[in-house]
């Protein structure tokens, strides 16, 4: 068993935790778990020379940001609230990402920001002198677009036909890249290590020229580095491929890698109904809470439960809003449901808390650490109605 899988063989979060010990819904965040998967960001770190950085995009409970940059030098960000965010509560580099930036957000971004990287060669042009004549060194990058998809899904591929993401290498040229310093590309989701090299590979087709100029190099997200049949040791030769060859410094920015499996979202059955099929409603909504679900869409785990009918009583789980299809989805259970049941949906720490909302005037569940080795439960921020006016 290599290390990586030995480290994530002891993956299971929250196994130790009686659920009935939370009074409302919340997402749950196991420290150690946490943990784990930063164990195996930082041995890439060392043995690939690559600086990882955790994308706010997915994941941005800054209550974590103390254990995170034990491991991690930095965040990638796409707002000035993530920059500033990132600045203030983890420190470390800021490298900044968006497809398009107004003046106001561009200064307001480089106050925070120590790489600032360019979708377009008109955005470029603007900006180039507010850059240069800012009072902090800010390093200059493009991303670009190697036309290569990876992704199934085409809401998350970068690539797909029409992308507004990422330059083409139609048009570039050197004379056009003077002054920058770095390229980023991003086209993975979820995907391993060869899917990776095949796109780094199409990328040095078409860019490899300017190489040579570039000071460092992007590898951007969707690395699934902390999933246990994860190829590590290709993703380092990439990476040495490309540092060797180009003398770059290289980065990559995953978000759920950092992330996944390491929490769930806790919540009760408040009533069950019966039309054609027999629903337990939550506390919680998917579309408020767990929006993926219903925008991949995808099934997520419930700990303790089957697939539907291979248990003994199958019930539909249903939000809390007055969305038709705010449905988690069907699953089955050893014995009936009752008012009052605790909820575990498993791996709820990437993307959701980002991604909530507050749509009926839901309330927002709490965030909660939860430290194994102590047996504690830390809630470190709750919400309530001034909460949900102050948005509005």
């Amino acid at each position: 068993m290599s290390y990586y899988k030995k480290i994530f063989s002891q993956r299971p979060f929250l196994e130790s935790l009686d659920l009935c010990r939370l009074d409302g819904p919340a997402y749950v965040i196991d420290m150690s778990a946490l943990q784990r998967n930063l164990e195996i960001l930082g041995t890439v770190q060392r043995r690939s020379g690559a600086k990882i950085l955790l994308a706010l995009k997915a994941f941005s409970a800054y209550a974590t940001f103390p254990l995170i940059r034990e491991y991690l030098p930095g965040c990638c960000v796409s707002s000035p609230y993530e920059a500033r965010l990132a600045r203030e509560e983890f420190g470390g580099e800021v490298h900044s990402f968006a497809p398009a930036y107004s003046q106001k957000d561009l200064e307001e971004q480089l106050k925070y920001s120590d790489h600032i990287i360019f979708n377009s060669l008109k955005q470029l042009s603007r900006y180039k002198p507010s850059v240069q004549q800012h009072l902090r060194e800010v390093s200059v990058g493009l991303r670009v677009n190697p036309l290569h998809s990876e992704t199934q899904c085409e809401l998350y591929d970068p690539c797909a036909p029409g992308s507004r993401l990422g330059i083409l290498a139609s048009e570039l040229s050197a004379e056009k890249l003077t002054g920058v310093d770095g390229l980023h590309f991003h086209t993975l989701c979820q995907e391993n290590s060869d899917a990776l090299q095949r796109t780094a590979e199409a990328f040095e087709s078409q860019f490899g020229e300017y190489l040579p100029q570039m000071k460092w190099l992007n590898f951007g997200g969707g690395h699934h580095i902390t999933q246990p049949d994860y190829d590590v040791d290709l993703l380092c030769e990439v990476i040495d491929y490309f540092k060797n060859k180009y003398e770059v410094e290289v980065y990559l920015e995953p978000g759920e890698a950092v992330a996944v499996n390491t929490g769930a979202l806790v919540c009760s059955v408040l009533d069950i109904v019966e039309n054609e099929v027999t629903t337990a409603i939550l506390d919680i909504s998917a579309t408020c809470h767990m929006p993926d679900v219903l925008e991949m869409p995808y099934r997520p785990e419930v700990r303790g439960a089957g697939l539907s009918g291979e248990k003994l009583y199958t019930y539909r789980l249903g939000g809390l809003s007055c969305l038709a299809g705010d449905v988690v989805g069907d699953y089955s259970f050893d014995q009936q449901l009752k008012i009052g049941d605790k909820i575990s949906l498993d791996d709820m720490s990437h993307y959701t808390m980002v991604k909530s909302s507050n749509f009926n005037g839901i309330a927002h569940p709490e965030i909660v650490l939860y430290h194994a080795a102590e047996d504690r439960l830390e809630i470190v921020n709750s919400f309530n109605y001034e909460s949900y006016k102050a948005r509005l």
